[in-house]
């Protein structure tokens, strides 16, 4: 059980409300108890013809409990929700601010819709863990703690089939239960995520889909996941009613019994018969509180499930992170020197490196490319740059800092990133060029928008979710856009003219590269046209360098470059 050690931890912040609730149930339980065997001890003292005085106090004593037991049972309800629903949002805070460090590399281990289902599915499950796991049997200890007490004065004998009968139904027979239930969640819950997934890769593809006429396979795959989960809910379902059937007639099987027991030992004038019908009434009310544990193994394992599966996404933070204590931030005003020492890497449960060996030097102001075919490492290089990744082995250094001492957040602040892939918010372009830093003015931007060729574009056009209103080539100049007005000394920029025609790429490239004039420039880039005025080129192959220097050094070594050139203007 130590997967639910940290929704305990978390559940317990709000203490308060678990103490009161705990006792305002413990009193609902006993004076419900107390109300029906005063009740039973009522119908057979009336029998008798007692003086009216007493009739009157009995009355009187079971409406008193019964107002009891109704106001505490709403102080159980009001104190037990209002503390589930604080620890729901004290664990999604918990779940998010151990979530977020590990983007971007979290996409590599699980798809997008498996991931949506944990967050999401995984995390409203838990509601049910303190009133349906936690709670319950606590409450219900210490009531049958007190009936049993209670019992004992009148007669050991009923006090032990109750005990025994306590015994059966709160552990033996849940335990039981819980033994088979496991198999059950674990395929619902695999089912829901197998599901989830198919629906979110329903919804990307569906473009793809229609346009190569595969819409009916996915469908079919989509209803048979949809299937399989209706399936698992509905055998899920019978088991739990079964469950809490099997429970109820054992509960009943006990009364019965203290009701046989009870009239031999009246027979034998072992027990006075005016106690028989609220001993009686004890049993049958003390049971009504065991209905909740016929369903509390299939709650304990929905709930131990849902934390694991939440704590598998969580729990290579410290495998795949580099540790957070002591961070320094990166604290720059000019451009900064960067250092690459005899860096390998290889993504997360892959045994082939990405990079291998790689080594090289970024001096301050300094224009450099990255060239080399698809696959090469280029955009991984970039990403370990930007400390997304944690390298295997060698140190990259910036100013003399290495990398792993300084915060993301202080790298990514003093970067200027332009990806292959940029996301745009469902908006306006104001809106989307307000990300870039903070106060900015309508003609800063509109400036901006001019220099990299999008002034058809108004501050208040509509963008769509992830900008699919516009092309790939307004995408990237908005991305660059976007750069342009952060203005940060480091520049790291990944294909961002792939989708753009030569004239404009041109034009802002020089514009680009006016104002990067004394920052850090890297530019990763398939094209080797307008490299000329590149401090340095690094060209790589296979996740190797395998050439470094000038356009000019390049071309007349005749190497790798060369040949990359030589194909080129051939194509082109």
């Amino acid at each position: 059980m130590k997967e639910l050690i940290t929704i305990t931890k978390i559940m317990f912040v709000e203490k308060r409300d678990i103490i009161i609730s705990i006792f305002c149930g413990f009193i609902a339980g006993t004076t419900a108890i107390g109300l029906f065997a005063l009740s039973g001890y009522l119908i057979s003292k009336s029998a008798l013809v007692p003086p009216i005085y007493t009739l009157m106090i009995l009355v009187a004593s079971v409406k008193m409990l019964g107002i009891i037991s109704a106001l505490s049972r709403y102080g159980e309800r009001y104190f037990s929700h209002r503390g589930t629903f604080t620890m729901l949002s004290h664990l999604r805070v918990s779940f998010y601010e151990r979530l977020e460090p590990l983007a971007p590399s979290i996409f590599q281990r699980y798809r997008s819709g498996d991931l949506l289902s944990r967050i999401v599915g995984d995390v409203e499950t838990l509601q049910n863990f303190f009133l349906r796991v936690f709670y319950p049997p606590i409450v219900l200890m210490f009531v049958f703690l007190s009936t049993i007490f209670f019992t004992a004065f009148f007669s050991i004998e009923v006090t032990l089939i109750i005990l025994v009968g306590f015994i059966l139904t709160t552990f033996i027979f849940p335990a039981i239960i819980a033994f088979k239930q496991r198999k059950v969640e674990r395929r619902v819950r695999e089912s829901r995520g197998e599901l989830s997934t198919e629906i979110s890769e329903f919804l990307f593809g569906f473009r793809d889909l229609k346009i190569y006429q595969k819409l009916e396979i996915k469908e079919s795959r989509l209803r048979h996941s949809a299937d399989v989960y209706l399936k698992e809910q509905e055998h899920e379902s019978v088991h739990n009613l079964l469950s809490e059937s099997a429970n109820t007639f054992l509960s009943l099987v006990v009364s019965v019994t203290v009701l046989a027991f009870g009239a031999y030992l009246v027979a034998t004038e072992q027990l006075d018969g005016i106690f028989l019908a609220m001993l009686v009434m004890v049993s049958l009310t003390a049971f009504e509180n065991t209905t909740s544990m016929s369903v509390f193994p299939s709650y304990l394992e929905d709930s131990r499930q849902a934390a694991t599966r939440l704590n598998n996404v969580v729990r290579t933070e410290q495998e795949y992170e580099t540790p957070k204590k002591s961070k320094e931030k990166l604290s720059i005003t000019k451009s900064p020197y960067i250092r690459v020492n005899e860096v390998s890497f290889a993504f997360p449960d892959e045994t082939r490196d990405t990079l291998s060996d790689i080594s090289f030097t970024l001096p301050p102001g300094s224009k450099t490319a990255v060239v080399g075919p698809s696959g090469s490492g280029k955009s991984t290089l970039m990403q370990l740059l930007l400390q997304m990744y944690p390298v295997n082995q060698g140190e990259i250094y910036i100013n003399n800092q290495s990398l792993n001492s300084l915060s993301q957040e202080s790298i990514w602040k003093n970067t200027n990133v332009v990806l292959q892939k940029n996301h745009f918010f469902y908006g306006t372009i104001r809106q989307n060029l307000m990300f870039a830093k903070n106060g900015l003015t309508d003609e800063e931007m509109k400036n901006i928008l001019e220099k990299v060729k999008l002034s058809h574009f108004t501050l208040n056009d509509q963008v769509l979710e992830k900008g699919e209103n516009l092309s790939g080539g307004e995408k990237q100049r908005l991305a660059i856009a976007r750069v342009l007005l952060k203005k940060a000394p480091i520049w790291l920029l990944d294909e961002p003219t792939s989708s753009i025609d030569a004239l404009t790429e041109k034009y802002i490239y020089n514009y680009l590269f006016k104002e990067a004039k004394k920052d850090t420039v890297v530019l990763i880039s398939h094209r080797l046209t307008g490299l000329e005025s590149m401090d340095q080129i690094i060209v790589m192959e296979s996740g190797r360098i395998v050439e470094v220097g000038t356009f000019d050094e390049l071309m007349e070594k005749k190497g790798y470059f060369y040949e990359m050139k030589q194909i080129e203007q051939s194509v082109f």
